[in-house]
């Protein structure tokens, strides 16, 4: 495959623009931490995502990209040009790493496969809720229903979740009602382009496969992952006005309506972005078998 090939002038103005992007919404979470402060939205990015905001800010040119100029990578996956400057090399892979991919991209391709599920209704929070034994985010965001409206609304409609990290943190009570019993090993099998959830992990999957996955993409996927937690919280049963969030009613025919036109936005989203990420593990991986086979 031919690079492509950055001057240092180019690459050192994309570097710069990414981490004022990316620090701006770091140092804000820095800052409410060292407050103590919680945000119902913003925190799920940093802690259910327990990655490194330094990590995040510092840009990744991704596979197929050569920096020219200072090396400025200490990463081992970097090798270094003979006229000087760098490029992430496949080479380097290690076999656990590449086991880590195919994994990847094993999930990414059954998720994109499948057809979008429309019926959840983002009822995964409420589930998680109900019978009011453990209020999960109680510390984040009051709730905006009592707990019989709550319970009220889970036993009214079929609970119908696919994700494994939302199921897991259903109630006992509300686990049994589920139609599918996602496990930690069944992910390639249910995750559906249609799950919320399955979206913002397109974050997490982007993160973890850098520095092949470029900060570009990883930061248009943090970004969908904004807008999903957003949507995801205001059709929960929280209470989101001190934050500025109107709510989903999910509990009325016109807030199914609505969560439904959201989530299918979200869904063509996400589809886009799930096959830039296919794409980039597969070329990688297919660079890294050549370069073996060679």
């Amino acid at each position: 495959m031919e690079r492509e090939r950055l001057s240092e002038s180019e690459w050192r103005a994309q570097a710069e623009e990414h981490f004022a992007r990316v620090h701006a919404f770091a140092q804000a979470a820095r800052d409410r931490a060292a407050r103590r402060e919680k945000h119902p939205v913003y925190d799920f990015l940093t802690k259910y995502y327990p990655f490194k905001m330094g990590k995040f800010e510092k840009w990744q040119p991704g596979y197929g990209v050569e920096v020219l100029g200072a090396d400025h990578y200490s990463d081992r996956h970097y090798s270094t040009l003979a006229e000087g400057g760098q490029y992430a090399d496949p080479s380097k892979l290690e076999e656990k790493e590449i086991e880590r991919h195919r994994f990847t991209l094993a999930i990414l391709r059954g998720t994109q496969s499948r057809q979008a599920v429309y019926s959840c209704f983002g009822l995964h929070e409420w589930a998680m809720v109900y019978t009011g034994a453990d209020v999960r985010h109680r510390e984040s965001a009051p709730l905006r229903l009592s707990q019989e409206e709550i319970d009220a609304v889970v036993r009214a409609r079929p609970l119908v979740c696919t994700h494994f990290d939302a199921f897991r943190f259903f109630s006992p009570e509300a686990q049994p009602m589920n139609k599918h019993q996602p496990t930690l090993h069944d992910r390639d099998r249910l995750e559906q382009p249609g799950c919320i959830h399955a979206n913002m992990d397109l974050y997490k999957w982007a993160f973890k496969s850098m520095p092949w996955v470029g900060s570009d993409l990883v930061w248009d996927c943090f970004q969908l992952a904004l807008r999903a937690r957003a949507i995801d919280m205001k059709a929960s049963p929280y209470d989101l006005s001190e934050w500025g969030y109107d709510p989903i009613k999910i509990e009325t025919d016109q807030g199914r309506v609505e969560y439904q036109r959201v989530q299918k936005q979200l869904e063509a989203e996400g589809r886009v972005l799930r096959d830039r990420l296919i794409r980039v593990l597969e070329s990688t991986l297919g660079s890294h078998s050549a370069g073996v086979a060679s």
